[in-house]
């Protein structure tokens, strides 16, 4: 028998090499590529002929009449406003998450709520059916009306306990069955799935997960890269032509990335990601691509007994509950797609006790905290290179926008003179390496968001100052950082 041909895919882009190199040839990462069967034939493309299908047409962009997507709401409102308002007819979203972070809750609560209007289906390929049905029996949820496919095929152990019945079964050792029987792993054939699919016709899909499904026409195991672009892009071309809306499930590697090939989060419509710390009760759901929203939308869950609850004002969560105002503390007005947030930043500044002071940031860039610490000194005549610098964002947020410099400065300071900030006082914009203070976008729905909080102090870039002011509000605006430090003294 012919020994079977390897090739090398990189597991970033996908791309393919008949050797193993150090550094994948096409996207440069290192480490990359991965061996596997090179497939004999190439798979068939069941929806590349549709009956009745005509071909594209060259036609001038002032001639094609735009209109606005119908949106399918999913009864989860902070789900709807990271998807821009609900999902729209054969859009493919992909959501991953660390295990454990609420994905598949999050879905199962969505289309729970989609089947009494709307026809859905749950494709479950880690989770037997009495799983997925003890979950929805746990979290309340009405689903009468939801379909459920749980197709997961094993051979020899599952027929031998099926056959043996027994009431414990004890394997020994797990690492030897998946060594000698890979062909055991669960998956779930994607030929089946689209089989469902074209009968059942629903008006949405989760497929739970991307990793699990898996295709008789390639020779590779499920989870591989050739398996996961194929499956996704069979199912993303049959979203498009029957208008069905796809929710991939996707797994994450240890670094936090999706797993899979790269191509997979171009292939799909809408990529989002789940955030959170299995230690704290809230969830973080943002939006890192999105063709029908806005990009960097953020949507904020508290998990419960009874699933993800939407949090309403998420800016009560990120705040401190101080009796009176602490050295260390500033309160950022961020900005968070199309959602201003309330944020507080902490920073804690003490004598260093090694030859090299510590620079620590949670939640922030520790980069851009050593070069505001090096602006700091240079423009405000402030020394921190013999202090200890630790800064955090308060309720596990991740804060990735310029405009929280001043505030990190500005509790820096509070924290390394032991004065404390003057309360309600709210703070943001951008520092340059030349000590000014630069704009922020949406400066005005900031201070007002901040004024709704009962917020009545305000030090802001010069540039982002409102003509009419915001009423019951004092604004202060700044142009360096040493004006700010100053003016903030005097208060």
């Amino acid at each position: 028998m012919a020994k079977a041909k390897s090739v090398y895919s990189c597991t970033e882009c996908g791309a393919q090499s008949p050797k193993w190199q150090g550094q994948c040839p096409s996207c440069g990462q290192w480490n990359t590529l991965v061996e596997s069967i090179a497939d004999a034939t190439t798979p068939r493309n069941r929806f590349s002929s549709v009956a009745g299908t005509k071909s594209a047409q060259v036609q001038k962009l002032a001639d094609v009449k735009a209109r606005e997507m119908p949106r399918m709401p999913t009864s989860v409102a902070e789900f709807d406003r990271v998807l821009g308002g609900g999902l729209v007819a054969g859009q493919v979203v992909l959501i991953g998450g660390d295990p454990g972070v609420g994905k598949s809750t999050l879905l199962l609560q969505a289309l729970a709520a989609m089947s009494t209007t709307l026809s859905a289906l749950y494709v479950s390929g880690e989770e037997s059916a009495e799983q997925v049905a003890l979950r929805g029996q746990r979290l309340s949820l009405e689903s009468e009306s939801l379909d459920l496919l749980a197709e997961i095929q094993l051979e020899k152990i599952l027929g031998t306990l099926e056959a043996a019945r027994p009431a414990i079964a004890v394997i020994d050792s797990i690492q030897t069955v998946y060594s000698e029987a890979l062909d055991l792993l669960a998956e779930i054939q994607l030929e089946k799935i689209l089989g469902t699919l074209e009968a059942a016709r629903p008006a949405i899909a989760v497929i739970d997960s991307i990793q699990t499904v898996y295709s008789e026409a390639l020779t590779s195991a499920p989870g591989s890269v050739a398996q996961v672009r194929e499956c996704a892009a069979q199912l993303t071309r049959f979203a498009k032509q029957s208008g069905c809306v796809i929710v991939l499930v996707g797994h994450v590697t240890k670094e936090g990335a999706l797993a899979g090939p790269r191509v997979l989060e171009h292939i799909v419509d809408t990529v989002l990601y789940f955030e959170g710390d299995t230690h704290q009760s809230f969830r973080l759901v943002r939006a890192f691509k999105n063709r029908f929203g806005a990009v960097n939308e953020l949507g904020v869950f508290a998990m419960t007994d009874r699933g993800l609850k939407g949090v309403s004002n998420p800016s009560a969560i990120f705040l401190s509950t101080h009796s009176e105002p602490v050295p260390g503390s500033c309160v950022l007005v961020t900005q968070e797609g199309t959602r201003p947030l309330l944020v507080e930043v902490q920073a804690l500044v003490d004598g260093a006790h090694a030859p090299n002071p510590r620079r620590l940031s949670v939640g922030l860039e520790q980069n851009r905290l050593a070069m505001l610490l090096a602006v700091l000194h240079r423009h405000a005549g402030i020394d921190c290179y013999d202090q200890d610098v630790f800064v955090n964002a308060v309720g596990g947020v991740r804060i990735t926008e310029p405009a929280a410099d001043l505030a990190v400065l500005l509790a820096v300071v509070s924290s390394l003179t032991s004065r404390a900030l003057p309360g309600k006082l709210a703070v943001f914009g951008e520092i340059g390496l030349a000590g000014e203070v630069r704009p922020a976008p949406r400066g005005q729905e900031r201070l007002r968001e901040a004024a709704k909080l009962g917020f009545t102090r305000a030090v802001i870039p010069r540039a982002n100052m409102p003509k009419s002011g915001i009423e019951g509000m004092e604004i202060l605006a700044v142009d360096r950082v040493a004006d700010a430090i100053r003016s903030l003294r005097e208060m």
